[in-house]
């Protein structure tokens, strides 16, 4: 059990970042000259931020190529001279129920008005495929792709190189669909002198992502970024969130003590511990029409968020023998939503997110 950390570090051969560098000088011991400046620590931090989004871009390569996901565009994604990941049956599967579950939820928002113009906002999305894959058949659709500087100089890099990606972005225009990559700390927009971002319509009905994102923030300013968002928009708005839940039970724990030792805090996983405590989170950030929350477990195990014809074909992709594992990994991440508007009504609201029994170990652990 301890060594796995979450669903994105998982792999064969050990954690491995996109970009690191082996070696480097030692610091001597005692040496203030040689030791970080606060600036020089808070860049570092950031730097292991940045590079998680190479953690998720495994995850999804490794899926993709054993069959459990269907992206052409993932693979563009991939740096040069770097080679597909195989990752374990376990993080392959998570990562098949993280993406199809919110694919489920962004297509059903995308077909609760097909005659309108919609607007999805991703924060953090890295090297995310999907308004390559989700937008083209939807049409009038306005995308924005929030991240770090590195992250979307990385993701623009790929459009230059790959004709498949340049030629799907003009298809996605041709069709209506308008696809936006802003350079931005989130940290800017929690500030009392927040930057406008160009190109947003403040006005059309809003789909916000955050999959691991918000998490890395500390509570106070992960909301004031999205208070950002929620504060400006006046049409029906919603946010979908994936995150790690349950740090106090001994996996949790185990989770939280990995993940540190790889530098990596999630500011927002004490506070949000719980399923309860991401639906309370969505229904005070604004989102008062709504809110649904399930831990990766109980997606896996729904019908009707993964058909059972399909869960079949998954199980027969890979022999999974760390089935105890697999149940404990899965059930301390969630996908949460919530949402305030009529649209987001008739798109969501009948699928089961309310409380369960089960969750009341939540309670004892908090």
């Amino acid at each position: 059990m301890s060594n796995i950390p979450n669903l994105n570090t998982l792999r064969r051969g050990g954690p491995r970042f996109r970009g690191s560098r082996r070696g480097g000088r030692a610091i001597p011991e005692n040496d203030d000259d040689c030791l970080p400046s606060p600036a020089q620590q808070e860049a570092a931090k950031d730097r292991v931020v940045q590079q998680t989004d190479g953690d998720a871009s495994s995850s999804r390569l490794s899926a993709v190529a054993l069959g459990y996901l269907d992206d052409a565009y993932a693979q563009e994604l991939l740096q040069p001279g770097d080679q597909i990941p195989r990752r374990y049956p376990i993080i392959n599967r998570g990562t098949y129920v993280r993406t199809s579950a919110v694919d489920q939820l962004v297509q059903r928002f995308l077909e609760a008005a097909p005659s309108g113009r919609r607007q999805i906002i991703s924060l953090g999305a890295g090297s995310d495929t999907r308004p390559l894959r989700l937008c083209c058949d939807a049409g009038d659709v306005l995308y924005h792709e929030l991240d770090f500087e590195t992250n979307i100089a990385s993701k623009r890099a790929a459009f230059e190189r790959s004709t498949l990606l340049s030629d799907r972005v003009r298809e996605l225009g041709e069709k209506g669909c308008d696809c936006h990559l802003h350079a931005v700390d989130l940290r800017e927009l929690a500030s009392d002198h927040a930057p406008d971002l160009p190109h947003i319509d403040w006005s059309l009905p809003t789909l916000i992502l955050s999959e691991c994102c918000l998490c890395y923030l500390p509570p106070q300013e992960a909301s004031s970024a999205l208070q950002y968002f929620t504060s400006r928009l006046t049409n029906s708005v919603s946010l979908i969130v994936y995150e790690p839940i349950r740090p106090f039970d001994a996996f949790g724990k185990t989770m939280v003590s990995n993940l540190a030792s790889r530098g990596i805090h999630m500011q927002t996983l004490k506070r949000y511990s719980s399923l309860q405590a991401q639906r309370e989170r969505l229904r005070l950030a604004g989102f008062v029409d709504g809110q649904g929350a399930r831990d990766v477990h109980q997606i896996w195990a729904s019908n009707d968020w993964v058909a059972a014809t399909e869960r079949e074909r998954v199980e027969r992709l890979e022999w999974l023998d760390e089935v105890e594992e697999w149940k404990l990994l899965a059930s301390h991440y969630c996908v949460a939503w919530g949402w305030k508007g009529e649209l987001f009504d008739s798109a969501w609201a009948a699928l089961e997110g309310g409380r369960t029994r089960d969750e009341d170990r939540d309670d004892v652990m908090d």
